[in-house]
């Protein structure tokens, strides 16, 4: 499991926590009785860290693990290709911020403005929060499927190229990452939390679809999400966002286990201007 996989769960805490107001929440397998303390977790209110559990108070158990994800239909699946529920639609999360993580977003964003001064004469239309490289991209079990997932390196340097001039683009930075060329991008790497805490300060977030996107949600936020042919919207998408998503008889595929020429077929089909488009009509719409 995932940072979004944590994420999407914690909408569906929210719910949960309506409903037994008086019990302390935890996350993880309960048929292994292991309890999952993530990053996405720290300082919500509304779940408990294992160190942390009263022995005296009663405890909700969330069952949500690799075996058990609520938008995966475990029946169809191969070891080829992962299949998909839709039957259900996804709750934003949430993530609450600490006073660190905001103060380090603030200062990452003062230096993307002077960056973007130091270039141009005039404020930027507005500011996308982009992020393309997943940090799973290097591990063997992950890299097929990110490779079929991602909209690919060469759409998205165009599409940049594209927007540089009228937008301040803030790219995310971790050791996976490559540059985009007219994007800021930090000196430093700044973890997940952070980076969510300055998509926050940004108009819009623009990437594949993964964690980012339902940070995206969790904080209502504008996006537009690349999902390719891989998996539909209907499963891991939200209202809020624009999805784009391939349509095909072939989609959704779920391929991870080989280079999907389906997914390949998307990236050629799914074109820069398309995107372009639907990004410059949220910001026409004034409706960030």
């Amino acid at each position: 499991m995932g940072l979004g996989d944590d994420l999407m769960i914690t909408g569906f805490v929210e719910r949960e926590h309506e409903k037994h107001p008086d019990k302390q929440i935890v996350i993880g397998n309960l048929n292994d009785n292991l309890i999952f303390d993530s990053i996405v977790y720290l300082n919500n209110p509304k779940i408990t860290h294992s160190s942390n559990l009263d022995k005296n108070k009663p405890v909700h158990f969330i069952n949500y693990n690799d075996l058990n994800r609520f938008y995966i239909n475990y029946k169809e699946c191969s070891d080829y290709n992962l299949a998909w529920r839709t039957d259900f639609k996804l709750i934003p999360g949430k993530i609450y911020f600490s006073k660190k993580e905001v103060n380090d977003a603030d200062n990452i964003l003062n230096k993307a403005y002077g960056y973007w001064f130091k270039n141009n004469s005039k404020k930027p239309v507005g500011t996308i929060f982009f992020e393309s490289y997943s940090t799973k991209g290097d591990q063997d079990f992950y890299s097929n499927k990110m490779i079929n997932k991602n909209w690919g390196e060469e759409n998205w340097r165009n599409l940049i190229n594209k927007l540089k001039n009228k937008y301040l683009i803030i790219q995310s930075v971790h050791k996976e990452a490559m540059r985009v060329n007219g994007t800021f991008y930090a000196n430093n790497e700044f973890d997940f939390r952070t980076a969510c805490a300055l998509m926050n300060r940004c108009n819009l977030f623009l990437g594949n679809e993964g964690a980012f996107g339902h940070a995206a949600a969790a904080l209502n936020k504008k996006g537009v999400v690349y999902f390719g042919g891989w998996i539909s919207p209907q499963s891991t998408g939200y209202d809020i966002h624009e999805n784009i998503y391939y349509k095909d008889n072939e989609s959704p595929c779920g391929a991870v286990g080989y280079i999907c020429n389906h997914c390949k077929k998307a990236r050629i089909n799914i074109s820069v201007n398309y995107l372009e488009d639907k990004i410059n009509q949220i910001f026409q719409e004034n409706i960030i």
